[in-house]
């Protein structure tokens, strides 16, 4: 089941507090895509999934909203 996290308007560090705040809901191999306008997420979203060792699964930049795709690995 995927899971959708509206995170547009929210910038650093309340983007990654929300986005963490939902992952701890969620149960390991379950998908969440992410959509925010930080032009700044990219970077934030990728440190966020390396240190919670989570899995990107895809992302794109192209147009607001700015989408991630994310594999929980933890729960």
């Amino acid at each position: 089941m995927l899971i959708t996290v509206n995170l547009l308007k929210l910038r650093c560090p309340d983007l990654i507090m929300m986005l963490r705040k939902k992952t701890r809901t969620l149960e390991k191999g379950q998908k969440i895509l992410v959509l925010t306008d930080d032009k700044f997420s990219n970077t934030d979203i990728i440190l966020f999934c390396r240190f919670m060792k989570h899995t990107l699964l895809s992302s794109s930049l192209n147009k607001i909203p700015y989408t991630y795709l994310i594999k929980v690995h933890t729960g």
